[in-house]
């Protein structure tokens, strides 16, 4: 009896790396055929028709009949993240 389950054990573990192979591949191919998740894009406030007045800490921009006028930047002024500093009607 012991010796039936010794011969039974490495083909039943070669079935069991097989799953477990077939697994992983199918894993992974799923994972590259999938589509990736989409990020939304950030709007960027000059392109943004409802940002009246941006900025980047170092230049101010606004949005006028005209078009868009901006100031000038310091000497020494470092840009930081440009943001929407005032909206339209607000």
């Amino acid at each position: 009896m012991g010796s039936e389950n010794a011969s039974a054990s490495p083909a039943r573990d070669g079935m069991i790396a097989l799953a477990i192979a077939a697994v992983v591949l199918a894993s992974v191919l799923l994972s590259h055929l999938a589509p990736a998740a989409t990020r939304p894009h950030a709007v960027s406030p000059a392109t943004d028709e409802s940002c009246a007045e941006w900025g980047d800490g170092c230049r101010v921009c606004q949005r006028g009949a005209e078009g868009v006028a901006c100031s000038m930047p310091g000497i020494a002024c470092v840009t930081g993240q440009t943001a929407c500093l005032r909206r339209v009607g607000g």
